[in-house]
């Protein structure tokens, strides 16, 4: 079971907590349309709280229009029709506290909805009104404004600009948005932006969220005067930035952060505020989680790290130099739902950047069996290490990326904006498969599913794996047990003598022993607590083993 208030990891329960990502749309479907909701997850909740995970983190569940799964908000304070009500979302609130499951709840700060009414006011108010400071409004450049005001590029692929008409007709100024043309960034320069902001944490934090996974953390300050940078035709270089980036990774936004940090100390329960920040190095990342501002950020060095093991003890050390010289835990994650699921990223023959995702004519496609195993093991690495690990619903089934999704059914907005070949996000989104014989698996009791699922998902149906040893299911289940009583979240690591292409190290009791190489290699004498596929007297290629020290 998860830790609950009397365990003694809960004095602050996020520096060694696991929490599990669902991702709304596709957990589980309720109402029966084929889109995830809030009850769904609700009826859902045992299964977490079987599973051992600390606390569940939702992506965004609020009024949106849709264009970016919810990440264009429309209203921060309400549920989504699609998704249910805010009694929905107080119910799931409650039945989490009552398995003894923490919930974090997504926040969207750097942008909002083009139909959140905060825009739709600034457009109304016309030229100079104080509705427009709201967000970041530039007159375009060239003849009579023509041009984007500068080279700066979406992450959805495109100009970073769009014009408006006002209300005239006449042709306006020019909108930024760092992703879609329907989500225009805020101007966090002006203080009623943070005085909003302050409100919606309150509003969540009174309904009892236990804290918030922080969306684009890195990206609500901008450079003044808003300079040129270089761009990527392709994209826009991924997320990460070189130092002194005109929106990435600023140092403004440290200023942001302290203010969240004093509104969460205003609460009892140790309320958590983790930051997504693709920040490198690490050394910098650890700047987002210094005593008085973030208490997590994802690690996404550890994230996008390939499988090999002198990459792999390096960014295992660096974080945790990083992240323990300013007293934070390091946060260790495999996969999310902007991420091809970890079982086939590391098993690609070259890594993808972040975001591009595989379909069905990707030169490089995986196969099961043999991901599988390296994400098994994978994951016993990452569950071994001192610290707070995530788990991103789908991944305790040991689910595949889902390559062969139809063009016509592909829904991710990075799929339509971008050159042939960036096939999104979409392959890891998926809906979940809950029982191999009923519609679409169990995710709905109608059979609809917003994405298609393969028909091969019958065999990782969670109840088709409970109580199976051996199961992807039951070994995560066990994982977390094992980390639990042996205290491997806020434990030591030591490293062991080893040979090229293995890991070997110990953290509290357990000694983690992981065969990256091609060959089998003798296994320690020594009691085995857990290991990530079949063992005999050799580990075998691609396996990772728990001894007992």
């Amino acid at each position: 079971m998860p830790n609950t208030s009397s365990d003694p990891v809960s004095v602050e329960w996020w520096r060694a907590a696991v929490i599990y990502q669902v991702y709304p749309r596709s957990f589980a479907d309720a109402s029966g349309d084929g889109v995830g909701d809030l009850p769904g997850i609700t009826s859902r909740l045992e299964h977490l709280a079987d599973l051992g995970v600390d606390a569940v983190w939702l992506s965004p569940f609020y009024r949106s229009p849709q264009n970016d799964a919810g990440y264009d908000v429309s209203d921060y304070c309400d549920v989504d029709p699609l998704l249910g009500t805010l009694d929905d979302a107080d119910a799931l609130i409650r039945r989490a506290h009552e398995l003894g499951l923490r919930v974090v709840v997504d926040v969207v700060p750097n942008h909002s909805s083009s139909e959140h009414k905060w825009f739709q006011e600034a457009l109304a108010a016309g030229p100079g009104a104080p509705e427009r400071d709201r967000y970041i409004f530039r007159e375009g450049r060239g003849l009579d404004g023509a041009k984007p005001p500068n080279n700066w590029l979406s992450m959805f692929g495109g100009p970073a600009w769009t014009r408006i008409t006002e209300a005239d007709g006449t042709p306006g100024p020019w909108y930024l948005h760092l992703f879609d043309t329907t989500q225009p960034d805020f101007d966090w320069t002006n203080p009623w932006v943070a005085d909003r902001f302050d409100e919606i944490l309150r509003f969540w934090f009174d309904r009892g969220a236990d804290g918030f996974r922080i969306d684009v953390a890195h990206g609500l300050a901008k450079a003044p005067g808003l300079p040129d940078v270089d761009v990527d035709p392709l994209r826009t270089g991924g997320e990460w930035a070189d130092d002194d980036h005109p929106y990435w990774s600023r140092d403004e936004v440290h200023d942001i952060w302290r203010r969240w940090r004093r509104v969460a100390e205003e609460y009892d329960g140790d309320r958590a505020l983790v930051a997504e920040a693709w920040v490198r190095p690490l050394n910098k990342m650890a700047l987002w989680v210094r005593p008085d501002e973030l208490h997590q950020a994802f690690n996404f060095g550890y994230l996008m790290a390939t499988w090999d093991a002198a990459e792999l003890r390096a960014v295992i050390d660096d974080s945790l130099a990083a992240f323990g010289g300013v007293g934070a835990p390091s946060t260790w994650v495999l996969s999310n739902h902007d991420t091809v699921r970890h079982p086939f990223r590391l098993s690609l023959k070259e890594p993808l950047p972040h975001g591009i995702g595989i379909g069905p004519n990707s030169p490089d496609r995986p196969d099961e069996a043999p991901a599988l195993a390296r994400g098994r093991a994978a994951t016993l690495v990452m569950l071994a290490l001192p610290g707070s690990a995530y788990v991103y619903q789908g991944e305790e089934l040991g689910l595949p990326e889902a390559i062969d999704i139809p063009d016509d059914a592909r829904q991710d907005p990075t799929f339509f904006s971008t050159p042939d070949g960036v096939y999104g996000r979409d392959g890891c989104r998926v809906p979940l498969p809950w029982e191999p014989d009923a519609p679409a698996f169990g995710f709905s009791p109608t059979g609809k599913s917003w994405l298609p699922q393969p028909a091969s998902w019958a065999e990782y149906a969670a109840a088709a794996q409970l109580g199976v040893e051996g199961s992807t299911l039951e070994m995560y289940k066990s994982a977390l047990t094992v980390r639990r009583e042996h205290g491997l979240g806020t434990g030591n690591i030591a490293w062991n003598e080893s040979i090229d292409d293995v890991l070997d190290f110990t953290v509290s009791d357990v000694r983690v022993v992981v065969n990256m190489s091609d060959e089998e290699i003798p296994l320690p004498h020594a009691e085995v607590l857990l290991a990530s596929g079949p063992i005999t007297d050799a580990l075998p290629h691609d396996t990772t083993v728990w001894l007992r020290a």
